[in-house]
């Protein structure tokens, strides 16, 4: 049985253009367990998230708003396989915190 080892991404500012976050490693499968994003402004903002390069077909959270002073905490089951990238962009620069939680394993 494949042991799985629990790693994290962040936490990190989110910026405007799409960028990539993680890419599968090779002979690897991911499955992103845990999305926090915190908005510590007075204003909201808004947060995109996808698997894959950034499109409509590919964003599971499209241009979500974040309201001012609050947090988003997904629990998703996204499994990944290698090669797959995850990106995330925001409406305004530098202003949400991003963590992700997920699990690698190595792929059989």
């Amino acid at each position: 049985m494949a042991s799985r080892i629990p790693k994290r991404i962040g936490p990190a500012l989110v910026a405007t253009g799409p960028t990539t976050l993680y890419t599968v490693p090779t002979s690897v499968k991911a499955v992103i367990k845990h999305v926090h994003v915190a908005n510590t402004t007075a204003a909201a903002v808004t947060f995109t998230l996808s698997i894959g390069a950034d499109a409509a077909g590919t964003r599971v959270y499209p241009a979500r708003s974040i309201p001012a002073g609050t947090e988003l905490d997904l629990f998703p089951y996204w499994p990944m396989v290698a090669a797959e990238i995850l990106t995330a962009s925001a409406g305004t620069n530098n202003i949400l915190t991003l963590t992700i939680g997920y699990d690698e394993e190595l792929a059989s």
